[in-house]
């Protein structure tokens, strides 16, 4: 087993990854439970596919509150639904409520348990490779609203996040590769070398080898986990690296509607590109370096070029106004002077980034 801490003084837990964690899953959740009761959340995919086993290796009775799968389901009236089914079980604040599933769940599930009681223990046990390497770690919980994705929200700690490569192999090929590229952002943020590695080893990564994935989900882990210890709400330059691409991205996702025609990991995956060649047009970095985050997507068949139904710069601007990380009507992005060399730039002028999208654009 990995285990990797995140340090955050009192509120410091685990991550712990390892093939077939999920099926004895309640010798690692009963440590730091303590309480009296335990509630699942997850969803109709994958209830499917891992509740059956997920409750077998758990050593006490659970509840169980089955969602509908999808971005969609992270709203104000599921939201609802899911407090009012916390507390109609008589949740306490020392009770497990666990998220099982992918970052839709855990988003939501977190954000429950923030502000059930005034704040309850959850444990994350992330299923899609997405919320293996990024949105169980950390604390950022949230729901979408009408003005934009995980606007509505706030920083609350899992007391664990149980991680199982394992439950990968039901994961869909498109879900798969779009957490990839939360996976090859760690590399372009601050590290250049696992790019590198990413490079070499993302086919056999894809193909779904365990050894492959175990360790690009630790390495992530690890660089992400050492993130949040140093700025955990986001108070300094240091935690937003890890938004790379997530101005873009939200603006395309949010331009779709949250549906199931762009993915959040693809959206990632073009906002990266899409950040490295704003870089480039500044003369931040040179174009090759561009190119080759472009390149390296494509050669995965992974989505690389701004969608049809997004294809109105005036839009995407108006959506990137709405950037959580927005201060005095400024919205800053994160750039790049090379790979593995990414940096937040205060001084964007939405203008300018308007022109660009327009000149992408009308490239394609």
């Amino acid at each position: 087993m990995t285990r990797i801490d995140v340090a955050l003084g009192g509120r410091s837990y685990p991550i712990l990854i390892e093939s077939g964690l999920l099926s004895r899953a309640g010798q690692s959740i009963a440590a730091p439970g303590g309480g009296r009761a335990q509630v699942i959340v997850t969803d109709q995919t994958v209830a499917a596919h891992h509740l059956d086993g997920f409750l077998r290796g758990l050593d006490r009775p659970s509840e169980t509150i089955v969602l509908a799968a999808g971005e969609a389901t992270k709203s104000w009236a599921n939201l609802e639904i899911l407090c009012e089914q916390l507390l109609s079980f008589g949740v306490e604040r020392g009770d497990n409520i666990i998220a099982l599933g992918g970052g839709v769940i855990g988003d939501l599930t977190g954000f429950a348990a923030s502000i059930i009681r005034r704040g309850c223990q959850f444990v994350q046990v992330p299923t899609t490779l997405l919320a293996q390497v990024d949105s169980s770690v950390g604390g950022k919980t949230a729901i979408n609203s009408r003005a934009g994705k995980n606007l509505v929200g706030a920083f609350h700690q899992p007391s664990l996040v149980l991680i199982d490569p394992d439950v990968l192999t039901t994961l869909p090929a498109r879900e798969l590769r779009a957490g990839y590229a939360e996976v090859a952002k760690y590399g372009l943020i601050g590290d250049a070398p696992f790019f590198d590695w990413c490079e070499r080893n993302a086919a056999t990564l894809l193909a779904g080898d365990t050894a492959a994935l175990t360790e690009a989900i630790a390495v992530s882990c690890r660089s992400k986990a050492a993130v949040v210890a140093a700025d955990e709400r986001e108070t300094d330059d240091m935690r937003a690296l890890l938004n790379l691409g997530h101005t873009f991205g939200h603006a395309l996702e949010a331009e779709g509607g949250y549906s199931g025609d762009l993915l959040h990991g693809e959206a990632v995956a073009i906002g990266m590109i899409l950040a490295f060649r704003y870089s480039a047009r500044r003369g931040l970095c040179g174009s090759a370096d561009a190119d080759r985050v472009a390149d390296h997507f494509a050669a995965h068949d992974m989505a690389v070029a701004i969608p049809g139904f997004a294809r109105d710069p005036d839009r995407l601007i108006g959506h990137m106004r709405q950037d959580k990380k927005a201060r005095g009507g400024q919205v800053p992005l994160i750039l790049a002077r090379g790979i593995g060399k990414a940096f937040v730039a205060h001084d964007v002028d939405l203008a300018d980034v308007r022109a660009f999208l327009a000149e992408e654009i009308a490239k394609l």
